[in-house]
Order: structure tokens, then C-alpha cells, then sequence
């Protein structure tokens, strides 16, 4: 009976331990996170299969990049923070339409007007995800209040205003495990790997070949991409 235990307890250790990959260390300045992603619920005639399946974020210092892409016709969504350059930008593609949108200071990016008015109350709880210890909050909407939602965040990752770029600007650490109601999405994220990297400066540099056009347009482009 106690070996049955011992190897139920092992496999388990197994199974959660290679879950999730830290190859980054702690308190780096700068690397990738790999996120898992999961839709929730009905996206219309457009297969999952060709929405994007993973989110990179590239850091360095202050400078961030959330890089969601899809392997189906080269089409993603990026949000781009360099406050060192005033660069803000939401950035949009499919085949060849190319499109961004510089915000404005103070301005929410682009895609999550559903997220406006969430509340978020930190908790006690903790969490090991990725090695890294995170810290647990939920957030909760105005309009269902009795509906609850779980995100986890770490401190053990250097980055300056991690959320800059995301409705969660109030949360000081790095996210590891959140949702966003992206247009009429409601998309999971979940940290897979954490690599420790240089990050060349021009990765963070304004696209070209981009066209701008107005926080209208590209709302509507990021809501078209999310539900064709």
C-alpha cells in the first residue's frame, strides 16, 4: 500500500514538474516568456487551429513585447512598450494588410474595452509556476460580479511596469497565469518556459511598412481577426 503511494506521489511530481520550464534564473532583466494559450467558448466559423496558439513576450529593463501570431497567413497582433522612445503601439496583421496604432499617454491599448472597470483584489494565496514564486489576485467585472477570475504574477523577474501594455497596469510583477477578453474573445494565457536572453534593441523598435490608422479601424481588425 505504501509503495502504491509512493509511486502515485511520484508520478504526480513528474507530471507538474515538466509542466512548466525556468531556464531563465531569478531577478533577470531580460529574456522571453512563452505562454500556453486557450480560447473560451464560441468563436464563430473561424478554427481554432489557425488563431495564434502561442504568446511571446520579450522583455528588456522597461522595454516590452507581447507577440501573438498566428502559423495561418503570417497574422498576429503585437503590443509594443519602449517608454525610453515614446513608443506605445498596437500593431495588427493578416497576409498582407498591415496596420498600427501609436497610443496616447494614459491611453488602454487597443482590443480590451471589454476589460474596462475590472477590479482586482490581491490575495494571501502563493504559487510555484515556472520555478518562479507568484502571487495570486482576482479580478472580478462590473456587470457579473459573481463571476470570478484567478491571475498569478511573480516578482522574481526584473521588469519595470510589466503591465503597461495589458488591463492589469495595477499589478507590480510579472503575469504567469491570466485571461483577457480580447474583442469578443475571452483568451487563457499560462507560462510555459522562461529563457534568460539578450534581446537585441531593434526588437523593440516601431515596425515599418506598418500603416497607421485609428483606434476605431484596428479595434475593428483585431475583433474581425478573433471572430472571422
Amino acid at each position: 500500500m505504501r509503495f502504491s503511494y509512493v509511486l502515485f506521489t511520484a508520478v504526480i511530481f513528474a507530471l507538474t514538474s515538466f509542466s512548466c520550464n525556468e531556464k531563465g534564473g531569478k531577478f533577470i532583466t531580460q529574456g522571453e516568456i512563452h505562454y500556453n494559450i486557450d480560447y473560451i467558448g464560441n468563436f464563430g466559423p473561424m478554427p481554432k487551429e489557425v488563431l495564434p496558439k502561442n504568446l511571446i513576450v520579450s522583455f528588456k529593463n522597461n522595454k516590452i513585447l507581447f507577440e501573438m501570431i498566428s502559423p495561418f497567413g503570417n497574422s498576429g497582433i503585437l503590443n509594443l512598450t519602449n517608454p525610453e522612445e515614446g513608443i506605445f503601439d498596437t500593431y495588427f496583421s493578416l497576409f498582407t494588410l498591415k496596420y498600427f496604432y501609436p497610443i496616447k499617454s494614459g491611453e488602454q491599448f487597443p482590443g480590451f474595452e471589454a476589460m474596462q472597470g475590472i477590479v482586482i483584489r490581491k490575495t494571501a494565496k502563493t504559487s510555484i509556476i515556472c520555478g518562479y514564486t507568484c502571487k495570486n489576485a482576482i479580478v472580478t467585472f462590473p456587470s457579473e460580479k459573481d463571476k470570478v477570475y484567478e491571475i498569478w504574477y511573480t516578482n522574481e523577474i526584473n521588469v519595470k511596469n510589466p503591465n503597461t501594455a495589458t488591463p492589469f497596469s495595477q499589478i507590480d510583477g510579472v503575469l504567469m497565469s491570466f485571461f483577457f477578453f480580447l474583442g469578443p474573445a475571452e483568451i487563457h494565457f499560462e507560462a510555459e518556459t522562461v529563457y534568460k536572453k539578450d534581446i537585441p534593441d531593434r526588437t523593440f523598435e516601431r515596425r515599418e511598412k506598418f500603416l497607421k490608422v485609428s483606434r476605431d479601424e484596428i479595434d475593428t481588425f483585431i475583433n474581425k481577426m478573433i471572430s472571422l
